[in-house]
């Protein structure tokens, strides 16, 4: 089974963490600790990316925008 990334949006604090599941990540699975999940990355890269840049870039709007933008 592949496992891929994404970015979680934490309850508490807000803030996004990446993280890698080998299932969709649902309410059931990530409820308790993700309010909203980015996803799925093709590439840690991009993942670890979004998780550092995403939340005050204006030109990441979509998954494919993190992994364009990380390859620089």
């Amino acid at each position: 089974m592949k496992k891929y990334w994404y970015i979680g949006i934490q309850r508490n604090r807000g803030t996004y963490q990446a993280f890698w599941s080998d299932v969709n990540p649902t309410y059931d699975y990530f409820g308790h600790v993700y309010f909203a999940v980015i996803g799925p990355f093709k590439t840690k890269r991009a993942a670890l990316w979004a998780e550092q840049y995403g939340s005050v870039n204006p030109h990441f709007r979509h998954v494919n925008d993190a992994e364009r933008i990380s390859k620089t």
